[in-house]
Parts: C-alpha cells; sequence; structure tokens
C-alpha cells in the first residue's frame, strides 16, 4: 500500500507544478497589462515598477500637480471659464490635440519599460494588441474635445464677426450698463427668396448682473413706421414708412420691410452695400426707446433643420393648425414632441388665425427651446447642429464678446423670463401710439428688475384674451408683462 501510494503523490506533485509553471505566464502577462492600465490613470506608475524612478517620479508629480490644478479651477471657478474657453477655441484645440499623442505615447512607453520580451511570443502578441487598444482608447476624450473645439472655431469664425478693436476694454465689458438689448430676428433667405423680410421681431433687454430678461414682441405689420431723427431714412420718410402699393392690396412698407428696403437702396446711406441690419436695429431701438447694441437673425427655414438635430420640441397645441400653400396639412391639437417642419409650421402659419396668435405662438417656441435644450443632445450631434447654426445665423456680435456673454446667457436660462407683446388691443398696428410703446417698454424693463412676487400684480391685472394671451391694460395702467411660458399649456 505505502509503496503503490508514493507514485501517485509524486504524480499528483508534479502536475500541480506543471500547472503553475503554465499558469506563471499568464499571470506575469496580467500583472503587465495592469500596470499599464494603472499608468493610463496614474502616469509614472509603471515606470517606478519597472526601476526607472527619476522618469517615474517626475510624470507621477506632474500628473498630480495638474489634477490638483484642474480640481482647483473647477471648484472655484464659475461659468465664466466657458466663456473665457470660447474665445480661444484654437488653443483649446492644440493643447487637447497634444494630450492625445502624449498620453498615447505615455502607454506605449509603459508597455515598454515593463519588459514584455520575457513573456512567450503568444504572450507578447496579445499584450502588445491590448496595450496598444488601451493607448488608443485613453486618447478618446482628448480628440472628441479637440474635434469639438476645431468645429466650434470654424462655426463661430462664420458666424460672429469680430476684429482686434472689437474687444471689450478690460474690466468692466458692459462698460457701466446694467442692460444689454439685443434684436432677435427671424427671417426668410435663400435660393427661391427674393430678398430677405423679418417676420419675427424681438427685443431681449437682459439685466448683465442677474439674467432676469424681458422680451419685447413687434408685430411684423407695424405701419408708418418713424426713423431716428437725422438718419437717411428719417430724411426719406419724415412721416414715417410710406410707400404707394406695389399692386392693390399689396404692401411694401410695413416693418418687416424695412431691412430689405435699406438693402434695396444704398443711395441713401452713401453708396455704403448691406446697410438692412443697422436701419432695423437703429429703427427698432426707436421704436421702443432703447438702445439696440446687437443683433441676431435665424433663417427660419434652417430653423427647422436646427430642430431636428435636437431631437425636436414639445409643445402644446391648443387647437388644430391648418399650414401649406394650400391648406393641404393639419397640426393636431394636444401635446406632443414636433420635428423642425411641425415646429415651424406651429411657429407660422397664419391659416384661420393672424399675425398676433402667430407671435403667441413663437413665444412659445421660444419659451420651449429655453427650458428643453439638453446638453447631452447638443454633445451627440454637435458637429451637425454647429455646421446647421453657421447657415442659419447672422449676427453683428463681436467675437471677442462671447467671453462674457456665455456666462450671461447661462444666467437668462436659470434667471426669470417675462415677456410683453405689443398687439392689439394694446395697440393699433395701423395706427400705433408710439409714445405708449416707448413708455410702457420702459415700464416693462424697470419691472424685469424687480422680485417675481413685486411684478405678479401687473402680470394678474391683465383680463386673459382669446388663446391665452393677456388682453393688456388700459393705456394708463402697466404693461401686460407676463412669464415666456404662459399660454403655451406647460
Amino acid at each position: 500500500m505505502g509503496s503503490s501510494s508514493t507514485p501517485k503523490r509524486e504524480a499528483t506533485t508534479g502536475a500541480r507544478a506543471q500547472g503553475a509553471a503554465a499558469g506563471s505566464p499568464r499571470r506575469e502577462a496580467a500583472a503587465l497589462l495592469g500596470w499599464v492600465a494603472l499608468s493610463a490613470v496614474l502616469p509614472g506608475v509603471a515606470h517606478l515598477k519597472a526601476g526607472w524612478r527619476r522618469t517615474g517620479l517626475t510624470l507621477l508629480c506632474c500628473h498630480l500637480a495638474a489634477v490638483t490644478c484642474l480640481i482647483w479651477t473647477a471648484v472655484g471657478a464659475d461659468v465664466g471659464l466657458l466663456g473665457w474657453a470660447v474665445v480661444r477655441l484654437s488653443q483649446v484645440t492644440v493643447v487637447t490635440g497634444a494630450a492625445a499623442v502624449a498620453w498615447f505615447c505615455l502607454v506605449i512607453h509603459s508597455y515598454a519599460v515593463l519588459g514584455p520580451g520575457r513573456l512567450p511570443p503568444a504572450g507578447r502578441v496579445v499584450t502588445a494588441l491590448i496595450a496598444g487598444a488601451l493607448a488608443v482608447a485613453v486618447t478618446v476624450p482628448f480628440t472628441l474635445a479637440a474635434r469639438y473645439a476645431a468645429v466650434s472655431e470654424r462655426m463661430l469664425g462664420e458666424v460672429f464677426t469680430g476684429r482686434a478693436d472689437d474687444r471689450p476694454a478690460r474690466g468692466d465689458p458692459w462698460a457701466g450698463r446694467d442692460r444689454i438689448n439685443v434684436l432677435l430676428l427671424g427671417g426668410d433667405w435663400g435660393p427661391g427668396r427674393i430678398g430677405m423680410r423679418t417676420d419675427s421681431i424681438n427685443v431681449a433687454s437682459v439685466d448683465v448682473r442677474t439674467g432676469d430678461t424681458v422680451l419685447i414682441g413687434l408685430p411684423r405689420n407695424l405701419e408708418r413706421v418713424p426713423f431716428p431723427p437725422g438718419s437717411p431714412m428719417a430724411a426719406r420718410f419724415p412721416f414715417g414708412f410710406d410707400l404707394p402699393e406695389s399692386r392693390p392690396g399689396w404692401r411694401e412698407d410695413l416693418l418687416y420691410s424695412v431691412w430689405q428696403y435699406a438693402d434695396d437702396h444704398p443711395e441713401l446711406f452713401g453708396g455704403r452695400q448691406g446697410m438692412g441690419a443697422e436701419v432695423m436695429k437703429e429703427t427698432v431701438g426707436h421704436i421702443l426707446g432703447l438702445r439696440i447694441d446687437w443683433y441676431a437673425l435665424v433663417n427660419l427655414r434652417g430653423f427647422a433643420e436646427l430642430i431636428d438635430r435636437l431631437g425636436g420640441l414639445v409643445l402644446t397645441v391648443d387647437h388644430d393648425i391648418v399650414y401649406g400653400r394650400h391648406d393641404e396639412g393639419v397640426l393636431p391639437a394636444g401635446t406632443r414632441r414636433l420635428s423642425g417642419a411641425e415646429t415651424l409650421w406651429y411657429a407660422r402659419s397664419r391659416t384661420y388665425s393672424d399675425d398676433y396668435q402667430r407671435m403667441r405662438r413663437q413665444r412659445c417656441v421660444f419659451g420651449a427651446l429655453l427650458a428643453q435644450a439638453d446638453p447631452a443632445a447638443v454633445l451627440r450631434r454637435f458637429t451637425e447642429i454647429a455646421e446647421t447654426a453657421s447657415q442659419i445665423v447672422r449676427t453683428d456680435i463681436p467675437r471677442p464678446m462671447l467671453e462674457h456673454l456665455v456666462p450671461l446667457a447661462w444666467k437668462v436660462k436659470r434667471a426669470r423670463v417675462t415677456m410683453v407683446q405689443f398687439i392689439p388691443p394694446l395697440i393699433s398696428p395701423a395706427n400705433p401710439d408710439w409714445d405708449l410703446i416707448r413708455r410702457l417698454t420702459a415700464e416693462a424693463v424697470r419691472g424685469s428688475r424687480a422680485p417675481a412676487a413685486a411684478a405678479a400684480p401687473s402680470r394678474s391685472g391683465a383680463a386673459p384674451g382669446p388663446q391665452g394671451e393677456a388682453a393688456g391694460p388700459h393705456p394708463t395702467g402697466t404693461p401686460p408683462v407676463a412669464p415666456l411660458a404662459e399660454g403655451c399649456g406647460r
């Protein structure tokens, strides 16, 4: 019995030894890959393991210092850092691209110093492939950041004007003002269209300290529009914008035609071309009694594509909306996510309605965009959104001002946004009371500075009109200021 058991024990011991010998290369390969993976997170640890003490300590200390600085910056910074980065996208592209290359080289070198040559041939091949895949993977965040920065740089260069002398003075970028006023226009230009008409006309008056905003809407069909005294348009039309009908019932002297008229008559401006934007800013500012700082014009046809890129908008259609050149389409009533084309028809259709109901629906689209813009959706389709934006947006905002406007836009998204629209019965587009418009604009701007509770009486005092619109106060009362989403079914 004893002699027979001894060979069995020896056979068992020999099998275990063979198993250990076979498992050792696998464990060594796994350990090597573990150190390589750890070095991707903590640069230098693989070098320390391999005996490269000076290199390892240098890499590790530099990495920890950089991480500490980033954490300190992230904790102590606000969204102003984003504004700072927006005007330095070319530098961001270079830095993130260089970081991608550096991290790739770091992973590969970490693998090399750990001595994969002692592994069996099969182990060297497998570990080399895995280390290479890891080296590529760690560059992905940096590569995406560099790509997004490059696309943004190109888009901003196409949309925003900006010269060296456009840069705001150091210190207060608002030059002591507590508000800025931006003219927001929706127009329609491109192949198949003659000229450009501004169908949607609003001014955003923004408190630069709090972001509280009042959006002031003007009807596109205002008649006998006055121009600033002393301007070329005032000299041409001293009693307001008035032209003979181009054909019976066809008016070309309404507010929405001012831009195109100025573009068509450079002789009024000493031969200067493309004066439509500047004249529109001066005209709307004169009507409201505000200084308009900049304008932003969106091509409404391209707007539908932009909405699709964002994944649509959830809107409440309070009644069936008929649309199309031949009334061939219907948006049924209900709350649902609308496509870009549906959103555009919702905002623009006047079939069985009028300009004023359309203005209300446009306000609802403004509010939905402000509330529903999803950063994750923007990141997923960033390149397409940037490409679309560069094709449909025009503005005279100097690019250097983006450093300050981006943080301000962030405040607006979280601040109180109200709106007043100068529509009947508050004003008559055929015979507007310009003094009343200016006075109510001033009151609306003052009211937007007050706490929401203090502003509530001016909203609740107006009786609701058709389609949920405030009917407006008596001319001696306060302006019918309302929350942006009021009457939008949300």
